[in-house]
């Protein structure tokens, strides 16, 4: 949300300006300008960018318009699951909570969560882990090794989105340079016409180099930054889970598991440690 906010404030600055130095408006909006600039720009991604990232960008920049799904609600309805996970772990021994990583959907202890739970992405790479847990056969030590190591992949995988949008915003002033000759050319086959009409051509071959370095540095480019920030989150949500894992087959107690994962949450959406023990010790509902 606080994406759209920011880029009404460019908008209004960009307009707000414009009109007070004397500019009209309409003066700005050129079709063919917005055809060429934005044409070339998504048919470039078209070229170099698989759908799959395509569309996976798309997403990103649709969750930016959303509320940061990572914050203190999400780390203490994590933290009460996992908290009650090994806790069951504990009680009843690991093929106890076999059922519950093999279909979480279905888990009575995943269906509390549903912020957890909206984390897709997140629950299989825990339920993944724990499997290996409730394996055996992977010491704790190479269990935070093939962790990491999957981290490190989705991370690389999330930042082609990034690499994506960051690409566009930084050949949008080369094209706007392309709208802005083609202007010229236009300018240039009606040289011998009125001056009026000639200075109308010339200010809308402007407006192309106007509208590529705007949509670069006061969108495309900030969006990537923003993008960057949002996946930085999520990676810091994956060290979270691992922390837990980790401590867990190492064999500490629950409330301890959970405290290595607590110390892994950024400050400012950690929760203290007598918040994450009140809300452990409450019993949620189904």
């Amino acid at each position: 949300m606080i994406a759209v906010v920011g880029a009404i404030i460019v908008i209004i600055a960009v307009l707000g300006g414009f009109t007070v130095a004397g500019g009209k408006i309409p003066a700005l909006f050129h079709l063919s300008e917005f055809i060429v600039i934005f044409g070339v720009a998504g048919g470039s991604v078209i070229i170099s960018t698989p759908v799959k990232v395509i569309k996976a960008t798309v997403a990103k920049i649709l969750q930016l318009l959303k509320k940061n799904p990572f914050d203190r609600t999400l780390y203490l309805d994590s933290l009460k699951l996992l908290f009650e996970f090994f806790q069951v772990a504990r009680k009843d021994g690991l093929v106890a909570v076999e059922a519950h990583i093999e279909e979480p959907s279905k888990s009575t202890i995943f269906k509390k969560y549903q912020t957890v739970m909206a984390r897709h992405h997140a629950v299989e790479f825990f339920c993944d882990s724990m499997r290996l847990v409730i394996a055996g056969s992977v010491p704790p030590h190479d269990l935070e090794a093939m962790m990491d190591e999957e981290i490190d992949v989705h991370h690389h995988t999330e930042t082609l989105t990034v690499d994506t949008v960051q690409k566009v915003g930084d050949a949008l002033p080369g094209i706007g340079i392309v709208a802005a000759v083609l202007g010229i050319v236009v300018t240039m086959a009606a040289i011998s016409g009125p001056v009026e009409i000639i200075g109308e051509k010339v200010g809308a071959a402007l407006t192309g180099t106007f509208l590529g370095v705007l949509a670069a540095y006061g969108f495309l480019n900030p969006l990537a930054t923003a993008m960057e920030h949002l996946n930085a989150s999520e990676a810091r949500y994956y060290y979270f889970l691992k922390a837990a894992v980790v401590a867990s087959a190492k064999g500490f107690p629950p409330i301890v598991a959970v405290e290595f994962a607590r110390r892994q949450i950024s400050a400012e959406a950690r929760p203290t440690f007598q918040e994450m023990e009140a809300a452990c010790s409450k019993k949620p509902k189904a």
